[in-house]
């Protein structure tokens, strides 16, 4: 696989399309600290990091508990910045307002994820991964 972020989005999204309950993903601490985010936001509701063992598996993965609020996934579109075949770097005074400031991007800073809102208050600039709102 040559992004698994983008996979990990994709799953995300064909999983509200169809109205699942959870999303299964294979570990990665990328994808781990990315749904820390969207639960710290209120996108999904509970991120759970399995060791599989019932299945004898050496593989971890993360199960995510998806958001709806009535018939509406609370997330409505995810959207992927920067690809392996074209990263994308902005300074703090870059960073973009995701729809108004009701969206978030997740940015990858020196100091790890984090929003773009939390990126500006640290005054700190660096990849963008995606866009959510």
């Amino acid at each position: 696989m040559t992004d698994p972020i983008a996979d990990m989005l994709t799953r995300i999204r064909n999983a509200q399309a169809v109205k699942k309950a959870e999303v299964v993903l294979p570990f990665s601490k990328i994808k781990l600290a990315m749904a820390e985010i969207l639960k710290r936001q209120g996108f999904i509701k509970e991120v759970e990091r399995i060791a599989d063992d019932a299945k004898n598996s050496k593989f971890e993965e993360i199960r995510l508990t998806l958001k709806y609020s009535g018939k509406e996934p609370a997330i409505s579109n995810l959207k992927r910045i920067s690809k392996p075949g074209r990263r994308v770097y902005k300074t703090k005074e870059e960073l973009p307002a995701v729809l108004n400031n009701f969206g978030i991007a997740i940015v990858s800073t020196s100091q790890g994820l984090m929003t773009n809102k939390e990126a500006r208050k640290k005054n700190l600039g660096g990849e963008l991964i995606c866009e959510i709102y």
